[in-house]
């Protein structure tokens, strides 16, 4: 199994973050616009093609190695909650639901924060997919 080092997950949270942070802000739904497209990226051709991960790469090439790393899965599982949830913000805004797509920005927003100060709820929801799963498989 690959695996995604921690401090790339965690350059891609912050650029979240800090995204979703500037477009409540200064009330700029086209920024919630510009972040879906990187995480989409993210998400089709894998964390390399993230631009928070890129513009890090540089700063972070003495850690790495050494760094604590996260199974690609679980990324790329926690890349589709968030793409998710910024489809469906851009969905608010398009029918003219400004709070609500403002709303559920936000939420994804302090997912990602929480996730930097160590709780993913991310993980939580795969860990009890994979358990589902994995009871729905020994019945069946």
């Amino acid at each position: 199994m690959k695996e995604v080092p921690i401090p790339y997950v965690r350059s891609n949270q912050v650029g979240i973050v800090t995204v979703i942070i500037l477009a409540i802000a200064l009330q700029q739904p086209w920024l919630i616009a510009a972040l879906w497209i990187i995480q989409v990226l993210g998400l089709v051709f894998g964390p390399k093609a993230n631009l928070f991960i890129t513009v890090a790469r540089p700063f972070l090439t003495r850690i790495i190695a050494s760094s604590k790393t996260e199974a690609a899965e679980l990324q790329r599982f926690n890349n589709s909650l968030g793409v998710g949830f910024l489809t469906l913000s851009l969905l608010s805004f398009l029918f003219g639901w400004t709070l609500a797509g403002y709303i559920i920005a936000g939420m994804m927003s302090v997912a990602a924060l929480g996730a930097i100060l160590g709780y993913c709820i991310g993980c939580t929801i795969y860990f009890q997919y994979k358990q589902f799963r994995a009871r729905r498989l020994k019945r069946g």
